[in-house]
């Protein structure tokens, strides 16, 4: 029994050796997962997006925006001349914390009475707003404190906080719409691979190749079934999340309708490519778990970007889940339209669509 049991684990050995492609997967990703994760997953909030109106522009209100920036956790991104500038940067996402400084602001300080801070927090992703309202609270009263003379009180500054687009933090309206992104995402990719692959090892493609059928209505009509079974799923989800969850679309439901279907030609690229480079459903889906679970880390559905190292940030540009679920988002809390997200849209449309060509071509080469 021993000799019997040691051939078959040699030759479940050799026949791992001989699969180069499996055993790139098997030996590869884990290391490379690894490092992407480790520095990618924190839970720490550092360099959050701040905009400032400051209609004082003297000393004090100038020593109190360093104080922000000195303090390592927020990032400055504009100072805006009026009020209603800072809603366009808390609207697209590029703000996370928006600062109003009254004209009279020094003035204040100056007679030690109390200067109010009018503080705005972008509440859709509400870990992050809860901590980024624990540090402008702790600066302001830092910056107070370093205002009082040593035989005085001193003057007061009184912050309100104001939170957009997601006033209660609660965190399924956070999480119900990242949920879409990762369902399309991961579903549509690994369907599309594991099928195609299904029919390479069953022989039917072969016997599909040799019909009149052209390569590119081949694709297509592999492609497009589950393209519509995607969208069923967008459907069914913002329904389950308008009236189980109460995660209401506060934009336009049509325009999320049309995006999603955009991203569908990058998940569906992504399929047929992971298709072309695998001969067996098993190598299949651990290829495709190798390209959607980075995805999915890097997309900032979970982890904010801005808190990952550079070099890790420059790699979520080239991830087209991050786009779409800065759309998605931006469409169910923020009510954003197409003035908001072109740029995403375009990010998005030139990524799937490079993906996808790409994709159609090796598929196309294969059947030739």
């Amino acid at each position: 029994m021993g000799g019997r049991l040691r051939d078959v684990i040699r030759k479940e050995l050799l026949q791992l050796r001989r699969d180069r492609r499996m055993m790139f997967v098997l030996l590869f990703a884990p290391v490379f997962q690894l490092f992407v994760f480790g520095y990618a997953v924190t839970l720490d909030v550092k360099h959050i997006p701040l905009v400032v109106c400051d209609r004082d522009r003297q000393a004090e209100s100038r020593e109190l925006v360093q104080s922000f920036t000195r303090s390592g956790y927020f990032d400055l991104r504009s100072l805006v001349d009026s009020p209603a500038d800072l809603d366009q940067p808390l609207a697209s996402g590029r703000a996370l914390v928006g600062i109003y400084v009254p004209a009279d602001f020094s003035k204040q300080l100056a007679r030690e009475e109390t200067a109010a801070i009018q503080v705005i927090l972008d509440g859709t992703d509400m870990n992050s707003a809860r901590v980024a309202a624990g540090y402008t609270g702790g600066l302001l009263a830092q910056f107070a404190r370093s205002k009082a003379p040593q035989l005085s009180a001193g003057p007061r500054l009184e912050h309100h906080p104001r939170v957009w687009y997601n006033p209660d933090l609660r965190s399924v309206n956070y999480m119900v719409p990242g949920v879409i992104c990762m369902i399309l995402g991961t579903v549509m990719t690994a369907l599309t691979a594991m099928a195609i692959v299904r029919e390479r090892e069953s022989g039917t493609l072969e016997q599909l190749i040799v019909t009149p059928v052209r390569p590119w209505e081949l694709m297509l009509g592999k492609t497009l079934p589950f393209a519509g079974i995607g969208m069923l799923d967008v459907c069914v989800i913002i329904l389950v999340a308008r009236y189980w969850f109460g995660v209401q679309v506060a934009g336009s439901v049509l325009l999320l309708l049309l995006l999603a279907l955009l991203f569908l030609l990058t998940a569906l690229g992504l399929g047929l490519f992971v298709s072309t480079i695998s001969r067996t459903q098993q190598q299949a889906m651990l290829t495709a778990f190798f390209v959607i679970m980075p995805s999915v880390i890097l997309s900032g559905f979970m982890f904010p970007i801005e808190n990952m190292p550079r070099i890790i940030q420059a790699v979520t540009y080239v991830i087209p889940l991050r786009y779409f679920v800065e759309i998605v988002r931006g469409i169910f809390l923020r009510g954003a339209g197409m003035g908001v997200l072109w740029p995403q849209v375009l990010a998005l449309a030139g990524l799937g669509g490079a993906i996808f060509t790409l994709s159609a071509m090796r598929f196309q080469k294969r059947l030739g």
